[in-house]
């Protein structure tokens, strides 16, 4: 009979598979050799299915965790890699994995008090300190009103952040018009679509980020008695890791009476840093804030929340189901979970996002973010001061946008996928001012400036062939 990976006899079982696995691990990395697997993606397909072999056979493989898992690792894109810095894919922290460990293991589901006791009143504990680090010091708009600390529910990341922030919009203030800059991220415009809402006007973003004048002459032309409106600014483009004007923008939808979320999926993390934190004044003002703990802040995925400065909005997601959370449970004290998704089912994220802010602290948090937003201003010097590169602009928070100098848009992309076949370097690409530019967005605390020398050497050795 297969063991089980919970109860007395769950870490005894447990111990030799975590060995099995972390020899896997390793030598699926040595075999990789690189951030990337070479080959492409048929070469990388093929090794998959050689090892795979049948995945489902008659008879089961003792060694199917050792096989698989290896070629797992050998497979994988290693966002711990100093080369890999493509995408906002973060290396997980060792402590936050570990505690995702425990999270599998026990199995807790969030759906229902009496299948996540302690989860449940941790998830709360959490919610509420990280919510506080967004509205602490935030004031409802009623001057009356005494300040809040707002409220928090976690989610799978920012998309789900997004629909969420637009969904409370909507059942808060009726028939609701999303304005958000041309840039904003896709999953504003999708939630639109799932939600039935009206198409989103978009505002222009001539530097990258929404201008307040055109947003201005925006909100004044659609105020309608029929029409309420949300306006998404962003604090971190996933382009270019730029921040939208925060006062400005508040400001502006306090005049027109229109609602404000910020979707800080990517920023978010600068809360932690006193260095970084004033590039979000303003997001206090904010009545829903997305985050992403999978990007600035190391957690294995998923880690997202949505934050909301009224707790009370969150009422509009009161949901009953008899068996997860009949009234006279309720009425008894057994907390209500429904509520606090839109999912049944929820896995208890909460753990490995709890034992990292509790070991880290703020200021630990705050020191890796500060470490790789200085050395994403290292990269871009390096850029700048090098005769065959050009530098899109100065990093916001950690991205560097850059390009060989007078090549095509074809040679940059060509050379990004050379790189990424070969398996040397993942390095991303975005469209701004009408050229294709490279993307590097440098999460790893660990990268160094020799590990920032050597990609920009890569680059330009394809770039000269």
């Amino acid at each position: 009979m297969s063991p089980l990976a919970s109860g007395p006899q769950g870490p005894d079982t447990l111990r030799p598979l975590l060995t099995t696995v972390l020899d896997a691990l390793r030598d699926g990395a040595a075999a990789r050799g690189g951030p990337l697997p070479a080959g492409g993606p048929e070469a990388v397909a093929a090794r998959l299915r050689a090892a795979a072999g049948e995945i489902l056979p008659e008879r089961g493989d003792e060694d199917a965790l050792r096989t698989l898992v290896h070629a797992f690792a050998e497979g994988a894109a290693d966002p711990a890699d100093p080369l890999c810095t493509a995408h906002l894919h973060c290396p997980p922290l060792a402590v936050a994995t570990a505690a995702d460990l425990a999270a599998s293991a026990l199995n807790p589901s969030l759906d229902s008090w009496d299948q996540a006791p302690a989860a449940s009143e941790l998830e709360a504990l959490v919610t509420a300190a990280l919510a506080a680090q967004v509205y602490a010091t935030a004031s409802l708009p009623n001057a009356k009103r005494a300040p809040t600390e707002g409220d928090a529910l976690v989610t799978t990341g920012g998309t789900e952040s997004n629909q969420l922030a637009l969904l409370l919009a909507r059942e808060t203030q009726g028939r609701t018009q999303l304005v958000c800059a041309a840039d904003a991220h896709h999953s504003l415009r999708r939630a639109t679509w799932l939600l039935g809402l009206p198409e989103p006007v978009t505002v222009p973003a001539p530097t990258g980020t929404m201008d307040p004048a055109a947003l201005d002459q925006a909100l004044t032309q659609l105020h309608s008695p029929r029409n309420s409106l949300i306006v998404a600014a962003t604090a971190g483009t996933t382009d270019a890791g730029l921040i939208d004007p925060l006062p400005d923008i508040a400001d502006l939808c306090e005049t027109h009476g229109a609602r404000l979320h910020v979707d800080a999926a990517y920023g978010g993390g600068l809360l932690f840093s006193d260095r970084h934190r004033p590039k979000l004044d303003g997001i206090t003002r904010a009545h829903t804030v997305t985050l992403d703990l999978h990007k600035l802040g190391w957690q294995p995925i998923a880690a997202g929340l949505l934050a909301v400065r009224d707790p009370h909005d969150l009422d509009a997601l009161a949901h009953r189901a008899d068996y997860l959370n009949a009234d006279d449970d309720t009425e008894a004290g057994l907390p209500d979970l429904l509520g606090r998704s839109l999912r049944t089912t929820r896995r208890p994220d909460i753990l490995k996002i709890a034992v990292t802010l509790k070991t880290l602290g703020r200021q630990g948090l705050g020191a890796l973010v500060d470490q790789v937003c200085a050395r994403a201003t290292e990269f871009a010097e390096l850029i700048h001061e090098h005769p065959r590169f050009e530098l899109h602009d100065r990093p916001t928070i950690s991205t560097v946008l850059f390009r060989p100098a007078d090549a095509t848009d074809d040679t940059v992309a060509a050379v990004r996928r050379t790189l990424l076949t070969q398996g040397r370097a993942v390095l991303g690409r975005a469209r701004l001012d009408n050229r294709l530019w490279l993307k590097a967005t440098l999460l790893n605390p660990h990268t160094g400036p020799g590990d920032l020398a050597a990609l920009l050497k890569l680059v330009e050795g394809h770039t000269a062939r």
